[in-house]
């Protein structure tokens, strides 16, 4: 729980961006200032923030106002973000903010696979804020931004082909084949993943679909430090997408568990094919590093992905997740 103030502050300087910049890159500040706050580094919010900001654009023209009458034709509309946007936001005014993720998700749920999956971990961090630190003005605006964000950016997939997979999570994504062609924006790829391997299908109980989500998220962080160098940053999305469901189930009602476990797998499968390499390597991390000394090491890098999934991996709190963020830290480019 952030006591400071420090995390509302963020969120009120963010909320005049844009949800993305350039028309296809998103803007992780919020997502990365929650983690920070989570994680003990409020007093590093706004010299994190001082570097991002060049980053952010602003926050994009309304086109047509979203109601409850049109919104359907308005799903995946990237134009209408702020009309989404605002749509949210008149939604949490006038109900409670349960009520109406437990109404939406279902509804944004086959179209997580939008914007990279960015939208859905918007609100995975979200949740989190509201579930841990309670219900402030902008982080109930924050959460209207994740979820106008998703609506904007939603994107499902086709009819998949079921191929032969693994109960055990770690080896269904080792069953998971690389595309043919990987090149391209997330999109094009995305167009190009027609089957996965199943995982866990005969999941019912939805105290087992939380418990097997879990063990996806454990499994997709640890496979980072052998297979990150593949594409060291969206790679990070196979781990942090279910994650930000794993986060939000304790918000939502029981019956929607298990469904958004199938969601969270296809996710995380799908960008396994996309980036992959294809073939792992051998990872040792440089000695023994305290969790606390590893999310330092995150921050001083500075890098959006690392920092969150380092946020992720110490959910986790095992070597191999541990692991799997050193390994982060090594790959990608710090920011300056």
């Amino acid at each position: 729980m952030d006591k400071t103030g420090t995390l509302d502050e963020a969120l009120q300087r963010l909320h005049r961006s844009g949800p993305e910049r350039l028309g296809r890159l998103t803007n992780h500040a919020p997502m990365a200032v929650e983690a920070l706050v989570a994680r003990g580094k409020s007093r590093s919010v706004h010299r994190w923030l001082d570097l991002y900001a060049r980053k952010l654009e602003e926050f994009p023209s309304k086109v047509d106002p979203v109601t409850k009458e049109n919104w359907a034709s308005a799903l995946g509309d990237q134009r209408r973000a702020a009309d989404w946007i605002e749509f949210f936001g008149r939604e949490l005014r006038q109900s409670q903010w349960r009520a109406v993720l437990a109404q939406w998700w279902p509804r944004l749920l086959p179209g997580l696979y939008g914007g990279s999956t960015h939208p859905v971990i918007r609100v995975g961090h979200c949740v989190r804020m509201l579930l841990d630190g309670g219900e402030t003005e902008p982080r109930l605006a924050e959460l209207a931004h994740g979820l106008g964000y998703w609506a904007a950016r939603y994107r499902p997939l086709g009819d998949l082909v079921p191929l032969s997979g693994s109960d055990d999570a770690a080896a269904a994504l080792d069953l998971v084949e690389p595309l043919t062609a990987r090149e391209g924006s997330f999109a094009t790829r995305l167009d190009q993943v027609t089957a996965l391997p199943e995982w866990a299908p005969v999941l019912a109980d939805p105290a087992q679909a939380r418990h097997r989500l879990g063990e996806l998220v454990r499994a997709a962080t640890h496979r980072y430090a052998t297979h990150g160098h593949g594409e060291e940053t969206m790679l990070v999305h196979a781990a942090t997408a279910p994650n930000a469901v794993l986060r939000v189930l304790p918000a939502l009602p029981a019956a929607l568990w298990v469904p958004s476990v199938r969601a969270a797998w296809t996710a995380s499968a799908a960008v396994t094919a996309m980036y992959a390499p294809d073939t792992p390597v051998a990872y040792a991390p440089p000695g023994d590093v305290a969790p606390e000394e590893i999310f330092e090491l995150a921050l001083a890098h500075g890098d959006e992905h690392v920092i969150k999934l380092t946020d992720t991996a110490l959910d986790i709190g095992d070597e191999p997740a541990l692991a799997a963020a050193l390994r982060a830290i090594e790959l990608s480019e710090p920011l300056r």
